[in-house]
């Protein structure tokens, strides 16, 4: 007897978030079909890849990384050059000097620096914190303000300071905001009605579910994941619908396989390539879970998974 493939396409769908602005704004969501399931019925939008860059600069200690940022050392040169990446379609500024237990450089300047990385990038930006709480919430109300028309995506809002920024970002100057939640469920639908109940729809918020590096506790983020699209289409769960965007890169490049040295373990191979093939890896399984957009670091990691996609697509 033949096989009959009956195709799995939901009444239900995700709500669709668009970074950015004109020709290069990217769309993330708008799916009715589980993870990729490209072959029940077409992906309204194919999932994103984006780069990341600390204020900083570049991460140099990684010859790839030091290669193609060459002479690009301050954030906003790395943005402009960070848009030239093949496969990137958005990029993502991470705010580390702001964090009060470093440097704690004053809000003031960090808006000035987002001013300058925003001017310089011809790609929708996305604006990681400090992850103190209490200062991202001074921070994202003056870089939405700031950035106010460009339509930025600013994480994340969290419980303890989600009022101020969603009613900032997105209520006062139209920004949109992702939604961080610790890879539960329960707390993510949680942080969803509370924004929601600000007055701030769903088209203007993603979520953070959490992430962690391929074989550490990442299982815990896939079936967070997994049950989210579960319940946003086969349960019609509104508070549930919307598009997931996962930070890979932190987690994929602190793991001992991506840092040990290649004279410590010389049967695992160069380190730039572990950490490489760890980002990858990531990155994959946070898609096939549900992520609609993974923010990456490495030239290669970026051009491989956007490739990837381009392939499943």
């Amino acid at each position: 007897m033949p096989f009959k493939r009956v195709p799995q396409v939901f009444s239900a769908s995700v709500k669709e978030v668009a970074i950015g602005t004109g020709d290069r704004a990217v769309t993330l969501g708008g799916e009715n079909v589980l993870p990729l399931y490209g072959f029940d019925a077409p992906l309204k939008n194919p999932p994103r890849v984006g780069v990341e860059f600390s204020d900083h600069g570049p991460d140099l200690s990684i010859p790839g990384i030091a290669a193609f940022y060459a002479g690009a050392t301050l954030p906003a040169e790395a943005a402009k050059r960070a848009c030239e990446m093949p496969g990137v379609d958005f990029v993502s500024l991470v705010l580390d000097r702001a964090d009060p237990n470093g440097e704690d450089r004053p809000v003031e300047d960090c808006v000035a620096l987002c001013k300058e990385v925003a001017e310089a990038v011809n790609l929708p930006l996305v604006i990681q914190g400090s992850k103190n709480t209490e200062k991202d919430a001074k921070l994202f109300e003056k870089i939405a303000e700031a950035l106010q028309g460009q339509n930025v995506l600013l994480m994340s809002a969290k419980e303890e300071n989600h009022k101020g920024i969603a009613v900032a970002a997105v209520m006062a100057y139209g920004q949109k905001i992702g939604a961080e939640s610790s890879v539960d469920i329960n707390l993510a639908k949680q942080l969803n009605v509370l924004i929601s109940q600000l007055g701030v729809g769903g088209e203007n918020v993603v979520m953070n579910l959490g992430s962690a590096a391929a074989g550490y506790g990442f299982e815990y983020v896939a079936s967070t994941m997994e049950r989210v699209k579960g319940a946003a289409l086969a349960q019609n769960d509104t508070m549930l619908q919307l598009p997931i965007i996962t930070p890979v890169a932190a987690d994929a490049w602190s793991v001992k396989e991506a840092l040990a040295s290649e004279e410590d373990f010389p049967d695992w191979g160069p380190a730039e390539q572990r950490g490489i093939a760890m980002e990858i890896s990531t990155a994959a399984a946070a898609l096939a879970a549900g992520a609609n957009a993974v923010i990456l670091r490495h030239p290669e990691s970026v051009e491989t998974v956007a490739k990837l996609i381009s392939e499943l697509m």
